[in-house]
Parts: C-alpha cells; structure tokens; sequence
C-alpha cells in the first residue's frame, strides 16, 4: 500500500485517529487520579540544527516564525548543550535524562537491544497514565521496531529517506509517498487532534536537517550523496534564499592552530583551512529542510489549537547537537567539543499557569534565561510538568525552577564526552571528556597524550587560542574528576 499526504488518514493507525477535528473552544487539562491538573507534552527534536539557525536565535534571514513563536510566547535558553554532540548518544541523554556513558548508548554503532532496555521519561509518562506516540528517527541502530513506552509507533530504519520513506506504522512496513518531514507533520497534526480522556506526550524526532544517506549497523555509511545533493529540501522550498549572503563566524575558514588533534597528518586528508570549509549551497539546503521543520511546526501548533488543547500543552523544540559550518575549517565532523557542535537552541512554551511543581508560580512569556541547559535536564523537567516522580538515578536538574522564576543555586559548569569511532578519519582517536564553564573550556583527549586544550571564552569566544600552556589547567582538571565523580553510572 502507498501512503501519501493525500491517503495518510486511510492507513488503520491513522483510522484510529479519528476524522480531523473540527474548531474546537479551549477544554479543561485532565486531571490526574489525585485531581491535580497535567498538561499535554509535545517534544520536538530536530537533527543537527545548530543554536544560530532560527530567527530568534538571531540568524538574519532565516525564515523560522513558528519556531520563533515559540520564543515569543515562551522561554529560549540562550545557553542550552547537548552533552555529546552525537546522534544516537544524544538522543539516548534527552530520553533517559542520563551521560552517555551512564546509559550505555555511546556511539552511533548498533545499540538497538540496550535502545529497547532504556528507561524513558515517556515510557514513565505512559505508567502515569499518558497516551505517549513516537514519530520520526530513533537511530540507535538500523532496528526500527516499536521501543517500549509509546502506544503509538512511526518510525524507519537508521537514518530514513528524505523522499517515499518506508515506514513502521506500529510493527508494520508502509512504503509511503512523500516528503518525510511533511509525513512527519501530517501523522504528528493527525495524533494531537485525537479526542482523548486523557493526557498526551508526542515525541517528535525529525529526520531532517540531517542529510539523506543509508547506515550500516556499524555505523559507516553506504550510498550516500555527497555535498549539498545529500541534504534534500523539500520541492517547494528549492530555490529558498538563492543569492542569500550567509553569515560567518570569526574562525570560519581558518587553519586549527595550537590544536594539535586537528593538526595531525591523517591519511591522504588534507589540512583543516579554506579548502575544506562547508560548501555554501549545502548550507543553503540544509536551511531549506528546516523550513519545512518549521511548516510542520505550523501544522502541529493548528493541529492543537483545533482540539482546544493548545493552552494545555507544553511544547519543546531542540536539536540533538550542532554542525560544523567550516569553522576551524571543519565540515561535518560534528563530533567535536567547539562551539559550534556542542550548543543547541532549546525553546520551551509552557502553559502560563503551570502543571505539576510549575503551579508555584506563572511563567511569563518571552523570557530569555541564560543558565546551563543541557540535554540531560529535558526527562527530569518533562517529569516535573506532569507531575510524576523521578527516577533517583536522573542525572540531569528540572529546568521548572528557573521557568518560574525562582532564583535558585544553579551548575556553574558541566561535563561534555564523546567515544571515538571510526566512521570519520579526520578525528580518529579522539575521545575526550571536557569541562565548560560560563569562561572556560577544558578538553581532554583520551587516546592522545599531549593534544589537551583550554580556551578562555571570556576573550575568546571563538576557541583559536589554546592556552593550555598558561590558563588553569589544574582548576578545571579538577573541575573535570569531580564531574566524573558526580556521573558515575
């Protein structure tokens, strides 16, 4: 059977939805058992979109407005992280609120069976009593089969199709037909006009604005397009910001000096510099995949204010880690612990009137708070908002205090990883764990003796001078066991 935006609702899952429901006045949130009142959680993850690609994270042209809405209405962390700026890891740290190398999902390499073992702060939700629905990229190995925790399941194998993806609909193979993000935004819009007795969490993970390539279990890729034919937007948006200039950061294009790790000679590679910087239009298309991320935001947003549900509804939007754009001369080696690849935007809009511990006090629209956020933190505060205990084992803080205003003790620095694979040669061999805070970064390469760096942000917001030579090195050493101490699984 074809399933195309046209024949969606005719599929036996999306029958199940229900017809498209009509315009709906705003209902009352459903109660728990105890009475107390508990939102609706919608969760949007996008793939490598970096913290300076929406409008309201300040890009000059990018034409995000439903993403910026949620800014507007709600909060923007302007300092937000993912805590390994990998794929699969990072997606494992926003669902369990662990370090990778707490909840076992470390790489990008064949990790299905511990995905399926993961305690998930939608599987939690779904013993409180949620309606939960997965949709979209799991990527913890090519296994696309239905993970414990979700009572409904959309997803495809490893990394999908940007173009007629084959989809499991709840165990089920469906070849579809299609744009996958506009896929992605009918059966999400379909899902949250449901008519329900009870409270709803949506995880959506998009495949966007990753580009379009096919995955071993290993992690290697085969039959991929290279440069901008690989990243795939979506045909009505091909010749968006055609003759845009693009912005650049200050390290875009320059050589790596004082970072031994990206200095070495590797192979046949060529040095880091001008000539290995990204490719404009590639940087185009990827901005033209992340309109339609922001239609099917459009599409999700209508879709709740339909069912009246809207002002019931916490809604998140982030991205499991950055890309490199040539800064350092860098491309798509995102693994690294920069800047570049390490922030992420993170948008929460919450009911005024909060949920759960966020009834202590409103929460006023617009804020923009400037406190560590980090991927870790999304399971204990979705927790929070809904009221349910959290695991003792959460390694991650709720973010509802600073939502509501509390003024509150808050980390001063945290711990960054990342487990060396072989999938890109330019980076063999370097695993680190590295310590941030608001003026330091330490990193400390793992299998490489000698190549450690230390940037003063204060000074030196784009990391080219390592100052390992005279910065405090001991500081931020000990900052780094302490971090250690505190994760340990």
């Amino acid at each position: 059977m074809k399933l195309t935006r046209r024949t969606l609702l005719a599929t036996p899952l999306a029958a199940a939805a229900g017809n498209l429901a009509a315009q709906a006045p705003k209902v009352a949130p459903h109660a728990s058992p105890e009475g107390q009142a508990r939102p609706n959680i919608l969760f949007v993850l996008v793939d490598d979109l970096r913290w300076d690609e929406l409008g309201c994270t300040g890009h000059p042209f990018a034409e995000t407005p439903h993403a910026d809405r949620l800014a507007r209405e709600g909060t923007l962390f302007t300092n937000a992280f993912a805590t390994t700026p990998l794929c699969s890891p990072s997606r494992a740290c926003f669902l369990t609120g662990r370090y990778a190398h707490s909840n076992g999902i470390i790489d990008n390499t064949n990790r299905a069976a511990q995905s399926h073992r993961l305690i998930t702060w939608p599987r939690l939700l779904q013993n409180a009593g949620y309606e939960t629905g997965f949709l979209g990229k799991w990527h913890m190995g090519n296994d696309d089969s239905p993970r414990p925790g979700f009572d409904d399941w959309v997803s495809f194998k490893g990394q999908g199709e940007c173009i007629d993806p084959v989809l499991n609909i709840q165990g089920k193979e469906t070849k579809a037909r299609g744009y996958i993000t506009d896929l992605v935004a009918d059966y999400g819009g379909q899902f949250l006009e449901r008519k329900r007795s009870k409270p709803f969490c949506l995880y959506v993970s998009h495949k966007a604005i990753h580009p379009n390539v096919q995955q071993r279990d290993d992690g290697s890729v085969v039959g991929s397009l290279t440069g901008a034919e690989a990243f795939i937007p979506a045909e009505r948006h091909r010749q968006l910001y055609t003759g845009k200039a693009l912005p650049r950061r200050a390290n875009y294009g320059r050589p790596p000096t004082g970072k031994p790790a990206l200095e070495r000679a590797i192979d046949s590679l060529p040095p880091l510099g001008p000539q290995t910087v990204t490719g404009d239009e590639t940087i185009r298309n990827r901005m033209r995949m992340m309109k339609a991320v922001d239609d099917s935001l459009s599409r999700m947003i209508e879709a709740l204010e339909k069912a009246g549900q809207l002002d019931n509804t916490v809604i998140v939007l982030t991205s499991d880690h950055g890309y490199f754009y040539g800064e350092h001369g860098l491309d798509a080696e995102r693994r690294l612990a920069y800047e570049e690849t390490i922030r992420i935007p993170l948008l929460i809009r919450a009911p005024a009137a909060g949920f759960g511990d966020m009834s202590k006090r409103r929460i006023q629209p617009g804020q923009r708070l400037n406190q560590f956020a980090l991927s870790i933190d999304i399971a204990p505060t979705m927790l929070d908002f809904a009221g349910v205990s959290r695991p003792t084992n959460l390694q991650g803080r709720s973010l509802a205090p600073l939502l509501r205003g509390a003024r509150i003790g808050w980390r001063e620095d945290f711990l960054i990883e990342y487990f060396s694979d072989t999938v890109f040669a330019r980076i063999r061999n370097m695993g680190y764990q590295a310590v941030r805070t608001k003026r330091w970064k330490y990193i400390q390469y793992q299998e490489l003796q000698g190549m450690d760096e230390l940037y003063d942000l204060s000074g030196d917001p784009y990391e080219l001078n390592n100052v390992i030579a005279s910065g405090p090195v001991a500081e931020m050493q000990r900052r780094l066991e302490r971090l250690r101490k505190e994760s340990a699984a």
